[in-house]
């Protein structure tokens, strides 16, 4: 693969190994173990593998290293190592590099999952977790400390669509020395630009626009080649969180048409929002694209378009919300994002029903809050469905 293919020719081709068959289409490789000639090859392979060479499927797998050499190369980084689940990716970016006495600064906007590692399992085991307002670079400011080992944020927070500066904060980070770890699912790796922008670590869903069909959980975690092999690895060996070889080619094929669904569903997210806006049932519309939200600036500079999800307040609360969502008749009702098909999911009875009612409130996690994922369907006709559901609120 060159340095020099642009993105989409990265998309298609990056990471390609082929068999002594010569095939077009990537080989999955449904094996969990690997034969040496000999036993001294064994011993060899077990004391140092090579770059091809596999052990376990625990440890690695042709399949799967193929989808974390072009998802590694698309991002710009040096090497990424793919999990079951894109949970599996945030406890093992986590939990690899911390001990007990470690501090961790974080985003207090996070998915409710990411919470629970952060509040529920990094807290039992000793680790110091501070949680800020991720938009407020003051907040960062006077939490990041002299031992702070590592700070983490979604680049773009779920479900409230906050947008965090990875510059400015990935500088009062790494000024004490801290790591960075992003986890950028909302940007999508066609918008990224979080390791140019400063992050260490970078950390994916798979589950959601990298398959974006709706077939199988993965999760990948991108960074250096010292961090991906010598903290992530050893830890996720270890504790068996491997992509299966199948995921990992469905994971494949899902990449070479990223690009394309991606830029679409942005596209029909922006429409969308715009439509919406200022409509009688609606306390507000909140997407990063739009020029009233207060981050519309930085989500230019740093992602270039609002991204393809959206987030709307109906108002009446949560009855009035769900006479609109069970309204709805194109988009399905789950908890999923990014997919082919649209998704309409309420946060507080899902996704994010576990916290406290005070910290729903406290995040913008409203009973009207609906978050939208947008799909590849027609714009106008997702638009039509909206407002006549809107009717029924």
């Amino acid at each position: 693969m060159s340095d020099s293919w642009n993105k989409r020719t990265k998309l298609v081709h990056g990471g390609t190994r082929r068999s002594q068959y010569n095939e077009v289409s990537e080989a999955i490789f449904l094996t969990q173990g690997f034969v040496y000639d000999t036993a001294e090859q064994a011993e060899q392979r077990f004391l140092k593998s090579g770059d091809d060479e596999f052990i376990y499927a625990r440890y690695g797998n042709p399949t799967v290293a193929m989808f974390e050499n072009r998802i590694a190369a698309l991002e710009g980084t040096e090497d990424a190592f793919a999990t079951a689940s894109g949970m599996a990716a945030v406890n093992g970016a986590l939990m690899s590099g911390l001990k007990a006495g470690d501090h961790v600064v974080a985003a207090k906007a996070l998915f409710g999952s990411c919470l629970y590692i952060l509040e529920d399992i990094l807290v039992r085991f000793g680790v110091e977790v501070t949680l800020v307002d991720g938009t407020d670079l003051d907040e960062w400011r006077d939490a990041i400390r002299e031992d702070t080992k590592l700070v983490f944020f979604e680049s773009v927070s779920n479900p409230t669509l906050e947008v965090i500066d990875i510059k400015s904060v990935s500088e009062l980070a790494h000024a004490v020395g801290a790591l960075v770890v992003v986890d950028n699912v909302f940007s999508t790796p066609v918008y990224s630009r979080a390791v140019e922008l400063g992050a260490d670590v970078i950390v994916y869903s798979a589950t959601k626009h990298i398959d974006g069909q709706g077939r199988a959980l993965g999760g990948v975690i991108l960074g250096s080649k010292e961090f991906i092999r010598g903290t992530v690895e050893p830890y996720l060996k270890h504790t068996g969180a491997a992509m299966s070889p199948f995921s990992a080619w469905i994971m494949l094929k899902g990449l070479e048409t990223i690009d394309l669904r991606v830029r679409a569903q942005a596209e029909s997210a922006l429409k969308i929002a715009e439509a919406l806006q200022g409509h009688p049932k609606l306390d507000r519309v909140i997407f990063p694209g739009l020029k009233d939200h207060a981050q519309y600036d930085l989500t230019v500079a740093q992602m270039e378009k609002g991204g393809t999800v959206l987030s709307v307040e109906v108002k009446g609360g949560q009855e009035a919300c769900f006479r609109f969502l069970n309204a709805i008749q194109i988009a399905v009702i789950s908890n999923n994002l990014g997919d082919a098909k649209s998704i309409a999911t309420h946060p507080a009875t899902t996704t994010h029903q576990r916290l406290p009612a005070e910290q729903k409130v406290d995040l913008g996690i409203t009973p009207g809050l609906v978050r939208f994922s947008v799909g590849l369907e027609d714009a106008d006709d997702l638009i039509a469905d909206l407002m006549q559901a809107l009717d029924q609120a």
